[in-house]
């Protein structure tokens, strides 16, 4: 056997074996997880558009009493404007980030296990600094307030929050960040394995990229708001693309793994 011959040889094998340890049983229900999970994002993020086009949907508050009002008029629209929805879909990157780092994790342990950690660091910075229900409580504390020292207190509590928790602020910057990192480094990995077709790697790339510029513009460039939103619209659409990609790739790993 040729030099040449040998070598296509062993790559072969190499992929058949992947594809056996990406296929294995014990992981065909993660797959399926891993696929539905995907899919609530995009509904989720379709959900969230949804609710910007809905009377009051747009609703911004500039000031901690703006905030107050929103809270006291919609307490539901007070807590997604500061991440709600971001809650969820977080939450559904956990088992999503799990089943991309068994799918690679014979193609590159290393950065897809490193792709897995910094989501989850994104996650938990995410839920250490959300503020939504702190300031539905303080909402309500200030409603209720009898005298003009409470309520000061309670707006100065308030503005603390929003310091940290107001979304597209430096006080999010590092949990989107570290989402959109391991957005990044796990699209790389994929480009690296046969999981994935090249145009879902693409998408993921760009996607991310796009998101984290996005991150930095609205959270440190002042005067790009528009140039921002432009950015966020493309990064959103390529994202969500991104994430169906991967559900139907997952669900057809499942499949896989079934008929074996």
């Amino acid at each position: 056997m040729g030099e040449g011959a040998s070598e296509d040889w062993m790559m072969k094998m190499t992929n058949q074996a992947t594809d056996t340890e990406t296929t294995a049983p014990a992981w065909k229900t993660l797959y399926k997880v891993g696929g539905v999970a995907a899919l609530l994002i995009v509904l989720t993020a379709l959900l969230e558009i949804a609710i910007t086009f809905l009377p009051g949907g747009y609703a911004s508050a500039e000031t901690v009493d703006d905030w107050f009002r929103l809270f006291q008029n919609n307490w539901f629209l007070g807590l997604r404007n500061l991440g709600l929805l971001n809650i969820i879909m977080t939450a559904l990157g956990i088992p999503m980030f799990f089943a991309l780092y068994v799918a690679h994790r014979k193609v590159n342990q290393p950065f897809a296990a490193l792709a897995m950690i910094v989501s989850f660091i994104g996650v938990a910075v995410f839920y250490a600094t959300n503020r939504a229900f702190p300031m539905l409580d303080l909402s309500r504390q200030y409603a209720s307030a009898t005298s003009d020292a409470q309520r000061v207190m309670l707006s100065a509590a308030a503005q603390a929050m929003l310091s940290v928790g107001e979304s597209h602020t430096p006080g999010t910057f590092l949990a989107f960040f570290f989402t959109e990192a391991a957005g990044i480094i796990i699209s790389i990995v994929m480009l690296q394995g046969k999981v994935f077709n090249k145009a879902s790697v693409i998408v993921g790339i760009l996607a991310f990229s796009l998101m984290m510029i996005f991150e930095i513009c609205s959270s440190f460039i002042l005067g790009l708001t528009n140039a921002a939103l432009v950015i966020a619209m493309a990064g959103g659409l390529l994202t969500m693309a991104w994430y169906i990609f991967i559900a139907l790739r997952f669900f057809k790993l499942a499949k896989a793994t079934g008929e074996e």
